[in-house]
């Protein structure tokens, strides 16, 4: 047979590419070592499995679930407009950033984590998520390859305190798990750069030294004055899988914390909407529609259920093609059906120009502000178009 897709994370499968020629069995003896649990196959370039779905088949029960779930479950209330947030959401992002860089900075110089640094930029985005999340997690998607550690570990950061709030925990541990998502990688310091930054796959001993970054991560986390352990849970444990797939122990469901297995969702996310030096990122509704696909066997179900609703089918920032053939930017996610956002058109592709800028909500019908309907998601690349600026 011919692997198509191997379906699991760049870091999650030791081969050299990711679609090959099967040609000996103990390929697939590694495919099972590394926790893939189901591959696509290529059948026009290898053998058939007549028993398996479709690639088509496996899409539309996928759309068909995620539309369930998003008619039953509206998402959380926001407290502000998106626009009156971004002013605020730029400056908090930005802060944390020099923030994450400086103690990451510190610790390759091999000085103490210092918590006091970080406590502060964890209350103002904590703050700002609060108020409208939206406007700070679409920041978080904007990132250089150069700079991929440091705006990964904001992200993460931030994802996790929202991940915290879709689940009405307290402030404290909302404050607990930012700052464990913002220092989870914190390992990687101690990981040689031209392994952390090779553009091309790993050999298997560099792949093995990668994975290593948890346990100096744990290390790191476990020797800083006043951590708490909700915090090394989050940075030890974000390679974990639901099923014991991950790594470093191996741990499997419930010897995994919460909130371990919250940041394994969230790491995945972000990673997966990311460009890094080694793959290209992908639209967030693909990444939720692989996590979601994943869950059956890496994350709880459960779990990534809350994520979606709080992120959105189509999170804030994504680019979106409607049925009129209007582009526009998803500002807010609406009060009471996820599929049908608040989007800012500005944008047609019939003629291929920019149009006067306006707010449509895709939950009410024609003659009162809608009348569309969302078609896929669209690369802003493709088009040479900056949603951000439209936020």
């Amino acid at each position: 047979m011919y692997i198509h897709d191997l379906n699991c994370g760049w870091m999650a499968h030791p081969f050299l590419w990711t679609r090959f020629l099967l040609r000996a069995e103990k390929t697939i003896g590694l495919i099972v070592a590394a926790g893939i649990q189901e591959v696509y196959i290529d059948t026009r370039k290898g053998l058939d499995e007549p028993h398996a779905p479709t690639m088509h088949e496996i899409s539309r029960k996928q759309d068909s679930e995620i539309i369930d779930f998003a008619r039953a479950h509206p998402p959380l209330e926001r407290k502000v407009e998106i626009s009156g947030e971004m002013v605020h959401a730029r400056r908090i992002h930005s802060e944390a950033r020099l923030v994450v860089h400086g103690i990451l900075q510190d610790v390759r110089m091999g000085r103490q984590v210092k918590l006091e640094k970080i406590h502060p930029s964890i209350e103002h985005l904590t703050d700002s998520i609060l108020r409208n999340s939206g406007a700070l997690l679409s920041l978080c998607r904007i990132k250089n390859k150069d700079n991929y550690t440091f705006l990964h570990s904001v992200s993460v950061g931030a994802l996790m305190v929202s991940f915290c709030h879709a689940q009405g925990m307290e402030r404290e541990a909302m404050h607990q798990a930012g700052i464990g998502g913002m220092l989870h990688d914190i390992g990687k310091m101690m990981i040689p750069d031209d392994i952390l930054n090779k553009p091309g796959k790993l050999s298997t001993m560099e792949f093995s030294l990668m994975k290593c970054h948890v346990v100096e991560s744990r290390r790191i986390l476990e020797a800083t004055e006043g951590i708490s352990a909700t915090a090394v849970d989050v940075a030890a444990q974000h390679h974990e899988r639901h099923d014991g797939s991950g790594y470093p122990l191996g741990l499997k469901g419930g010897e995994i914390s919460p909130l371990g297995q919250m940041a394994a969702i969230v790491d995945v996310y972000d990673a997966l909407t990311s460009d890094r030096c080694y793959h290209q990122a992908i639209a967030p509704t693909d990444a939720l529609r692989k996590i979601l696909e994943w869950s059956r066997f890496y994350f709880d179900p459960a779990l990534v259920h809350v994520f979606m609703r709080y992120i959105g089918i189509y999170p804030v920032g994504t680019l979106v093609r409607l049925e009129s053939g209007r582009l526009g930017v998803v500002v807010e996610q609406n009060d009471s059906d996820l599929i049908s956002p608040k989007v800012r058109v500005f944008f047609s592709s019939k003629s291929n120009t920019h149009i006067r800028p306006e707010v449509i909500d895709l939950a009410h019908g024609m003659g009162s502000g809608g009348g569309d309907r969302i078609v896929r998601h669209e690369s802003p690349k493709k088009w040479n178009l900056n949603p951000g600026s439209f936020l």
